[in-house]
């Protein structure tokens, strides 16, 4: 392939999607600057690649490439990054069972400081899941993944994303109760 094409094609399948892998990256990493540099990384990775990506889901593929860059990151600046699985108790399930209603508009400065406070609140308590857990909710619920798309990124079969997700929701549940 030759470098004009090359080019093209990286500006065709790549930047567009610069944001949602910044976001991944900076949610895996914990980092903006770390994830700027993960996000580099795996630029450069997709670009080295771009010849080999067969027609199919772009999204998919370079968010495996920063998925997988992030990996490689952690694993050389934190290891020892483990999961843990507990047990929903009743009332934690059945909250998780009867989602949410949506937020009422805001009308006030209060309100959008009370707004502020809680998104910053709800930002800890993902920060917080392990990155495997916090991996999959990030990609479920803030990039609008289906599981099949998921479990593409992270290589890991439907069931354990089903599984990693509703750990990660469970986590996530605890951490915001523990801040309370």
């Amino acid at each position: 392939m030759t470098t004009t094409l090359a080019k093209a094609r990286f500006s065709q399948l790549v930047l567009p999607r610069l944001d949602e892998g910044y976001r991944l990256a900076r949610w895996l990493t914990g980092s903006a600057t770390d994830a700027e540099d993960v996000l580099q990384d795996a630029s450069l990775r997709a670009y080295r690649a771009i010849e080999s990506f067969a027609e199919g889901n772009a999204r998919a593929w370079f968010l495996t490439i920063v998925r997988n860059a992030c990996y490689s990151w952690l694993e050389k600046r934190r290891p020892g990054v483990t999961l843990s699985s507990e047990a929903l108790d009743a009332s934690d399930a059945a909250t998780l069972e009867q989602g949410g209603a949506f937020a009422p508009a805001f009308e006030t400065p209060e309100s959008l400081l009370l707004a502020k406070d809680e998104a910053a609140r709800l930002a800890r308590a993902v920060d917080a899941l392990p990155v495997a857990l916090k991996e999959a909710l990030v990609l479920r619920e803030y990039h609008g993944l289906s599981y099949r798309e998921i479990a593409e990124v992270s290589g890991a079969p439907i069931g354990t994303v089903m599984s990693r997700l509703a750990r990660a929701r469970q986590q996530l549940l605890k951490g915001l109760e523990a801040q309370n």
